[in-house]
């Protein structure tokens, strides 16, 4: 098999597994209520249950750190992915409160050595292109969450029971899953590896910490609309309780869409620039949704927010496997962890806020949050660390181009 050939395929299956994960993500955020009715959890229990997925998976991010310097990303993933959505027909599947706690810990365990390794793998795939590829697979990622939110209103719709919502989603993707993982790349050479074991060196982190400043104060943008966005337009902007659940449907699909070409603004515009202008639309979006006079207003806030954050978090990875191109995967399993921190600050801060003040003041503070990223964003283009345009210009001559089906490496 030639270079570009396996390159195409190993592109192709991740592609597939952050697809996979999306669908497997959405199937279990959006039928929380009925998880809850099952169960019987209480609301002054069910936040411990929720914060404890963000926990576990960041735990498990750190323990896919050293895991991976053992065995390989590709192999983390291809077993961490059967495991999450084996844990997803375990939710459905239960009859007793321990039952849930039991599987949603699995959940949360085996997600964060998924979403580690995904991104490891994307990232040394987008090192051997030499240009801009991580958009597409956060691309999959939101198609995924689209269809998984799809199935899961027919399942609500339907009035059907978990396990019976879930296992087709488990039966189908989770062969095809495995399957397509035979086809994973992971480029790390042995210098690569002997890099990795020394970790991100006497003061890595501390160059690493604005990436995850970064990624924090985008999951807090990202929790806000997933959390907060129905409740705003129907208790505040006065929508009706059917147009409420249309934001965050809006919200994905111009996340897909900015992630579908993001990758072809980044080659062009540089990293950077892509970043800074995500940024603005972004805290845009938010200040629109804040000073909304109605439900319309509001929808076009939100909309301004998915074309905004969506190119944020992959470029967010991709900058750290250039900033430490020798360890990105100690860099990237570190900055996973506060993927979750901003999942479990976001929520509980603008619920606070919105109860305390108001939720108009609320949604402006991810506003200030992200726009953080503005004076972070030298950290998404550092010489020497990034695949800049010229540099970009100058390595597709050697890279190779999946769309056209070059045979150059």
């Amino acid at each position: 098999m030639t270079a570009d050939v396996r390159l195409r395929r190993g592109r192709g299956s991740l592609g597939f597994s952050f697809f996979v994960q999306g669908v497997t993500f959405a199937l279990l955020v959006t039928r929380i209520p009925a998880i809850q009715d099952r169960y019987g959890i209480s609301d002054g229990l069910l936040p411990a249950f929720l914060a404890a997925v963000p926990i576990l998976a960041g735990a498990s991010s750190v323990a896919t750190e050293h895991l991976v310097k053992r065995v390989g990303a590709a192999t983390v993933l291809r077993w961490a992915q059967p495991l999450v959505l084996l844990a997803l027909l375990g939710v459905g599947a239960g009859t007793q409160m321990w039952h849930a706690a039991l599987a949603l810990g699995a959940f949360g365990l085996s997600v964060g050595a998924l979403d580690a390794s995904m991104n490891m793998l994307g990232v040394s795939l987008q090192r051997a292109y030499g240009r801009s590829i991580m958009l597409g697979f956060h691309a999959a990622y939101s198609l995924g969450g689209i269809v998984g939110a799809s199935a899961a209103w027919a399942g609500a719709h339907w009035h059907l029971s978990l396990f019976t919502s879930y296992l087709p989603a488990v039966v189908v993707l989770l062969p095809l899953a495995f399957y397509g993982s035979r086809s994973y790349v992971d480029r790390q050479d042995a210098e690569d590896r002997a890099a990795a074991e020394k970790g991100l060196g006497a003061g890595g982190f501390r160059l690493l910490l604005p990436l995850c400043l970064v990624m924090a104060c985008a999951y807090i943008g990202d929790s806000t609309v997933s959390n907060w966005s129905a409740k705003y337009l129907q208790d505040v902007l006065g929508s009706s309780e059917q147009l409420a659940t249309v934001p965050y449907n809006v919200y994905m699909v111009t996340t897909l869409i900015g992630r579908a070409v993001g990758d072809l603004g980044v080659r062009r515009f540089g990293a950077v620039a892509v970043v800074r202008i995500g940024t603005v639309v972004a805290a845009g979006g938010f200040a629109v949704v804040a000073a909304a006079p109605g439900a319309w207003t509001g929808m076009l806030g939100f909309t301004l927010l998915g074309i905004g954050l969506c190119v944020i978090v992959p470029q967010t990875f991709a900058a750290a496997g250039r900033l430490f191109p020798g360890a990105s995967d100690t860099a990237i399993a570190r900055l996973n962890i506060f993927n979750y921190v901003g999942f479990l600050i976001g929520s509980p801060l603008v619920g606070g806020i919105g109860d305390a003040w108001s939720y108009r003041g609320a949604m402006l503070v991810p506003m200030v949050l992200v726009l953080v990223t503005l004076f972070q964003a030298r950290s998404f283009g550092a010489e020497g660390a990034r695949y800049g345009v010229g540099h970009e210009r100058r390595a597709g001559d050697r890279a190779v181009d999946v769309g056209r089906g070059g045979n150059e490496v």
